[in-house]
């Protein structure tokens, strides 16, 4: 895996050039030793950053990691764990929340960040994003408890997740903020045209992409906009030595100048490793904009 590592702003950490998600770690089926060897296997190809959010799996992704991280302890100083907050979701995991709805009061943050680390069994989080936009966001008291928790060293950074180019603004204005994590991919191009990554790159932050592969609908043969970009993929792919439609799809992505970070969020190994040798492939600037205009379906104005 070609340039291992990043920093995601001036001041943040160093994150790998692609971050493994756990959303779906329910899903997997794998017991805590599978998973360790999960962990390792990612450590080995240089994915060091691992992507979570306390609900996840109906908050049980962390736990699942967590128990993994006892059987190997040694694991958790080679790798950055990032998780979210923000949201209370109602389910029979949390039977005190009956209704869901956005909280990034100071005392549902600090308490999710004590949930996440007595799950994760770490002392530390290395990035906390908030989850989603909240429109009772107090800006000044979220800058409070983050300055807080820093000091505490229970978070050494903070981010956000899904939010406006504005609202990332309001809460940096506050606070240091040190990435951003949006929905982009091949047939999610809204980031590159509402002034999200724009941003990041005049804020030097690097952005951080959740479903880099439109949570695979970029290869439903049903939906003829998927159709026209996988035909593009496949002929790029022919055209860099037999590479394969997902790895253009992500290399399509690394090649942005705002050093995007793909979440990768497969639990199958040989896709892992082929996310990660998607990291040595360069694409010409034209081959880039064959798949955008496959994208889109017209030539640029």
């Amino acid at each position: 895996m070609s340039d291992r590592s990043l920093e995601v702003s001036p001041v943040g950490p160093k994150v790998s050039r692609l971050a493994m998600g756990l959303w779906r770690l329910p899903d997997w089926g794998l017991e805590s030793t599978a998973i360790v060897r999960l962990i390792e296997t990612c450590l080995d190809l240089g994915i060091t950053t691992f992507d979570h959010a306390d609900i996840y799996g109906m908050y049980a992704v962390e736990e699942l990691f967590g128990s993994a991280l006892a059987l190997a302890p040694g694991l958790r100083k080679r790798m950055q764990i990032v998780t979210k907050c923000g949201i209370r979701l109602a389910c029979d995991a949390r039977p005190e929340h009956t209704f869901t709805y956005y909280d990034t009061c100071a005392a549902h943050v600090v308490r999710s960040v004590d949930n996440s680390l007595r799950l994760l069994h770490t002392d530390h989080l290395d990035v906390l994003l908030i989850h989603r936009p909240d429109p009772l966001m107090n800006a000044d008291e979220l800058a409070q408890v983050f300055e807080e928790l820093r000091q505490a060293g229970k978070v050494l950074h903070f981010g956000v997740s899904n939010f406006t180019p504005l609202q990332f603004e309001l809460l940096a204005s506050r606070t240091r903020l040190v990435t951003h994590q949006v929905e982009v991919s091949l047939l999610k191009l809204d980031a590159f045209l509402d002034g999200t990554l724009d941003q990041c790159q005049a804020r030097r932050i690097v952005p951080m992409a959740w479903s880099p592969l439109s949570g695979g609908r970029l290869f439903d043969a049903s939906d003829e906009r998927a159709v026209r970009v996988v035909r593009e993929l496949v002929s790029i792919g022919a055209e860099l030595e037999g590479a394969t439609p997902d790895q253009i799809a992500f290399a399509w992505l690394l090649a942005h100048p705002a050093r995007i970070v793909p979440v990768v969020g497969s639990g199958k190994l040989y896709r892992i490793r082929a996310a990660a040798d998607a990291t040595a492939l360069a694409l010409s600037r034209e081959q880039w904009f064959r798949l955008w205009t496959a994208s889109t379906g017209e030539g640029v104005p």
